[in-house]
């Protein structure tokens, strides 16, 4: 009889492809070697060895993190000939040491540069929540989003750079945490803002996501305030939230989807009835002025790493990204400087606000999933992610309803960094109070 690593192994696979051929939410899937891995825990166990915090778990990879013998694709023809990865991304490292097994690398926007999840190089995934219309599964980490809502793999590593992890993880109606910047190594992984670059837990409850995040943290764990309370991750959702308060932004300048007005007004009502004090917060500039203060910041990094890409002749890289890349060429040294001499003042500021407030409630993206063909490439949907990267903030989102149509609907919690456990404590609370979540009826893949 098998063991429980080999059993949930084998299951996932089973799951993937059934369902993948469909969601394309898979760039490489690496069965023959999860089972080795998942065999060899087994064994160990078998022999008397303690299992580890992640024993037996399934964990799918994006794209741009590297997993040893596996290529890191970037989704990019440009990588079509590099060589499999050495060596394991110094995070996948600490996953594999708890007990995950790495089932293979989750589909991304090449090289993480896009919101929407669009790659029209490798391929797009499918939101699995509406079988008649192809809709957007958020991005960058748009494999990840995707295999996780459908239920190939319990959990997924993302990056988040402006909303890489939240934007997936609200159009496919999951968690995503976007961690404080600097505390998960990134050794291993393609960069692209190296000021803002982060990776960040992906699964379908906040204690899985906790339990994700325990094993990244691995020996760093001592470092974060409140870290002991992910010895037990479900018990997260005892958090008290009576006297905390709950900062509200006031966005004018921002018109909300009816689904999400609504949801957002149910949430403000479920923190109220925990005992949450709401309250009004402003940030030091409108949240959609740091959609283009990242891009200040972003394009001209992205296009410092990848200048030979984007101009080659003829080019590999799809339209859109590439026309990120390029505009990052265009942005003067003096706009780029001022914009990191703004940025210190407004952290500074966030700072003074956050010691008045425990956390910021926002919605994460101002509309449920649109359909692929109603997705503008030249806009952002990272309204309500980009500020909290800009600030060094962190941000968890939790899907809290559903539209009309049955979408899901993202919910954001902000919170100042380094207090990443706060944000899973505040959205397992939250999670509890409003109950079990429905996921998509995959009936039609």
């Amino acid at each position: 009889m098998s063991g429980l690593a080999t059993q949930a192994t084998e299951a996932a696979l089973a799951r993937i492809g059934k369902l993948d051929p469909t969601l394309h939410a898979f760039a490489t899937v690496n069965a023959e070697d999860a089972l080795e891995q998942a065999r060899h825990l087994d064994a160990r166990v078998a022999l008397g060895a303690p299992p580890g915090p992640l024993h037996g778990s399934v964990v799918g990879v994006k794209d741009i993190i590297d997993v040893a013998g596996l290529r890191t694709g970037g989704g990019s023809h440009t990588r079509a000939e590099v060589a499999p990865a050495a060596a394991d991304a110094r995070v996948v490292a600490r996953l594999r040491a708890a007990g995950a097994v790495l089932i293979g690398k989750t589909q991304t926007v090449e090289y993480a540069f896009g919101g929407w999840g669009i790659n029209v190089s490798a391929g797009t995934p499918r939101n699995p929540w509406d079988g008649a219309h192809a809709r957007a599964p958020g991005g960058s980490s748009s494999g990840s989003g995707v295999a996780v809502a459908a239920g190939m793999v319990p959990f997924a590593l993302g990056t988040d750079t402006g909303g890489s992890v939240r934007l997936p993880a609200a159009f496919c109606g999951i968690v995503g945490l976007k961690t404080t910047f600097g505390l998960i190594p990134l050794d291993g992984v393609l960069p692209l803002g190296v000021r803002f670059d982060s990776i960040g837990p992906m699964a379908r409850t906040v204690a899985d996501t906790a339990r994700l995040f325990s094993a990244m943290l691995a020996e760093d764990a001592d470092s974060l305030p409140g870290a002991a309370l992910l010895a037990a991750p479900e018990r997260l959702r005892e958090t008290s939230l009576a006297g905390r308060r709950i900062g509200l932004l006031e966005t004018p300048d921002v018109r909300l989807h009816a689904d999400i007005a609504r949801v957002l007004e149910d949430t403000k009502e479920r923190l109220a009835a925990l005992g949450a004090v709401l309250v009004p917060a402003r940030l030091p500039r409108r949240v959609t002025d740091y959609v283009s203060a990242m891009n200040n910041l972003i394009g001209p990094g992205g296009y410092h790493l990848y200048a030979a890409l984007a101009e080659a002749e003829p080019n590999l890289l799809g339209p859109p990204v590439r026309g990120r890349m390029l505009a990052g060429r265009e942005v003067r040294a003096h706009e780029m400087i001022a914009e990191q001499e703004r940025q210190r003042a407004d952290i500074a500021a966030a700072a003074e606000l956050f010691a008045d407030i425990d956390a910021l409630l926002t919605p994460t993206t101002a509309f449920p999933p649109p359909r692929l063909e109603d997705c503008d490439e030249a806009v952002s949907p990272a309204i309500f992610t980009r500020f909290a990267n800009y600030l060094d903030l962190a941000a968890i989102s939790l899907p809290m309803g559903h539209g009309a149509d049955g979408l899901p609907i993202g919910m954001q919690l902000v919170v100042p960094g380094m207090r990443d456990v706060r944000a899973l404590a505040f959205a397992a609370a939250l999670e509890a109070a409003r109950g079990p979540f429905a996921g998509p009826d995959l009936g039609w893949c």
